[in-house]
């Protein structure tokens, strides 16, 4: 529990947010690789999917490791687009918003997912569980003006 505490204040530091970006993204993609879709590192302290997603512009899939808050109850995830508390929205959440079908690699299973941006009371009471769940996010949010955005991605009914 003390371990997680301190990784939580760290990872709510302006200093993190500069550089985990560049850092934490690249390792998990380099591990998901070698372990075959196995182990994401950043999952150690959270849950994590790599979401593939088609780029708003180009058209071309985009790989991107990601946290997210697993909903057992109803086989959904939610991704959070926090950005490590920077101010822009982060790429992946245009190209879900361009183009909301997609898939998650979890716990090594690639799933064919569609996305959709919550808002209004729904996203109230997503965020609440959010904030729950990983508190700096609060932190992200007061960092920034725009509000962070939350997807749930359902799993597609197969064909």
């Amino acid at each position: 529990m003390i371990g997680v505490r301190m990784v939580q204040k760290v990872s709510s530091t302006r200093g993190f947010a500069k550089v985990a970006p560049h850092v934490i993204p690249a390792l998990d993609r380099a591990v998901h690789r070698l372990t075959r879709g196995r182990v994401l590192l950043s999952a150690q302290l959270l849950p994590g999917v790599i979401l593939t997603s088609t780029g708003a512009r180009s058209g071309l899939p985009r790989r991107t490791p990601l946290a997210c808050m697993p909903e057992p109850e109803n086989g959904t995830w939610i991704l959070i687009g926090s950005n490590f508390g920077r101010p822009g929205h982060p790429a992946w959440t245009a190209n879900l918003l361009a183009h909301p079908d997609a898939e998650i690699s979890w716990k090594g299973a690639d799933i064919a997912v569609t996305a959709r941006l919550l808002q209004g009371e729904e996203r109230a009471a997503v965020w609440k569980a959010a904030l729950a769940f990983w508190p700096p996010y609060a932190t992200y949010q007061a960092r920034v003006e725009r509000e962070i955005r939350l997807f749930r991605v359902v799993r597609k009914p197969s064909p």
